[in-house]
């Protein structure tokens, strides 16, 4: 443990602490990688916190879950719902490993809507990557389900979290559609409950890429012009691109890694589509936006998938050093690996860059699309 700074000397910004935090995560997923790497891979952030959640995350490596507690409250206050799910999911994620913060809220706040989500994230999270996840989450979804009810009639995001716990345990229709109902009640827009819904309709049915579009096209229609759910076509895309015997006497092509089943092929102008479409919307962000970041790594994914590689040069500019885990994750154990691969491949030979988004390595449970499937993401 370092020794206390000297009072003398001013402390180093919440938000330096968190890059540093950030340039530590990506060093350690470089040394976990046994793969080459292509050179010139010092510019790059892993799951880098925005300037709102760092300072969370440095106070919680501290012990301290004020600045979480702030932070989450806020985002119900102003029913920033997204921000609300996107920052609980990464708080849950750091208490896998440091949850003294966590503890202590719940124990000085035991009713605290917001140590109750936090809480019910972390239960999903634990249980998921289990060899008995099904039988785990089927023990967790009272609590998880009574912690969203306590939460009040305007918060989608417990129900969201709800939602991944009865995917995750093979709910039956019936019952996810309860949970459904109750989080597009509170938020008809919520992107992260649309998200869960649209993985357990890929579940449900490994062919049912139709659908799948015909519920993302359907939600992004109707949402306002700035939501994040317009984005979901895209989503819907990524789960057509990736999935594992959907060809119709058909054999996937080992350069796109089954971009070019029937099922791809038929649906082809709606996949175009839907990157169309999330182009505008990253287009609505500014360069090196890390809200942005998780949304046009996947967009570049999803282009190089469709073989449009310059689309997929100029994303990868407004990325900048943003990476994030998902889709990367989907492939590979080295997420940062896989990034630094494609776009290696795009700036150096764009025509071959399809290739390093292949078949998928051995890793979690995946659902019936072949995706790595995981609670909370986006």
């Amino acid at each position: 443990m370092a020794e206390p700074r000297p009072h003398n000397h001013p402390e180093p910004s919440a938000v330096v602490l968190a890059m540093l935090r950030a340039f530590l995560r990506t060093a350690a997923a470089r040394a976990r990688s046994r793969a080459p790497r292509p050179a010139q891979d010092d510019d790059v952030l892993l799951d880098a916190p925005d300037d709102r959640l760092a300072p969370a995350l440095v106070a919680a490596a501290h012990g301290e879950h004020g600045p979480a507690a702030r932070l989450l409250a806020g985002t119900r206050h102003d029913a920033e719902w997204d921000h609300r799910d996107r920052y609980a999911t990464r708080l849950a994620a750091f208490a896998r490993f440091r949850s003294e913060w966590l503890d202590t809220w719940r124990a000085t706040a035991p009713d605290d809507p917001d140590a109750l989500l936090v809480a019910a994230r972390l239960a999903v999270h634990r249980h998921w990557d289990s060899p008995a996840r099904t039988e785990l989450l089927r023990q967790v979804i009272p609590s998880v389900v009574a912690a969203a009810e306590t939460a009040g009639p305007a918060d989608p995001v417990p129900w969201r979290t709800a939602l991944d716990a009865a995917r995750g345990a093979g709910a039956e229709h019936a019952e996810f559609e309860r949970l459904w109902e109750q989080a597009v009640r509170r938020s008809p827009h919520h992107y992260g409950s649309h998200v869960a819904a649209l993985e357990y309709l890929a579940a449900a049915s490994s062919d049912g890429h139709g659908e799948c579009l015909d519920f993302a096209e359907t939600a992004a229609q109707e949402a306002p012009e700035e939501a994040l759910v317009r984005a979901l076509p895209l989503h819907a895309a990524f789960t057509c691109l990736t999935a594992t015997g959907t060809g119709t006497g058909t054999g996937t092509d080992a350069r796109t890694g089954g971009a070019t089943t029937a099922a791809v092929r038929t649906h082809r102008p709606r996949l175009d589509a839907a990157a169309d479409r999330a182009i505008t919307l990253s287009a609505a962000h500014p360069a090196a936006d890390p809200w942005a970041a998780e949304l046009r790594n996947l967009l570049v994914y999803v282009l190089v998938r469709l073989e449009r590689h310059q689309d997929a040069a100029e994303q990868l500019r407004l990325t900048g050093p943003y990476v994030t885990s998902f889709p990367w994750d989907r492939d590979t154990d080295d997420p940062l690996g896989g990034f630094l691969r494609v776009r290696a491949d795009v700036r150096a030979h764009p025509g071959e860059a399809a290739a390093a988004t292949g078949t998928a390595a051995p890793g979690r449970p995946r659902n019936g699309y072949g995706e790595r499937v995981r609670p909370g993401d986006h």
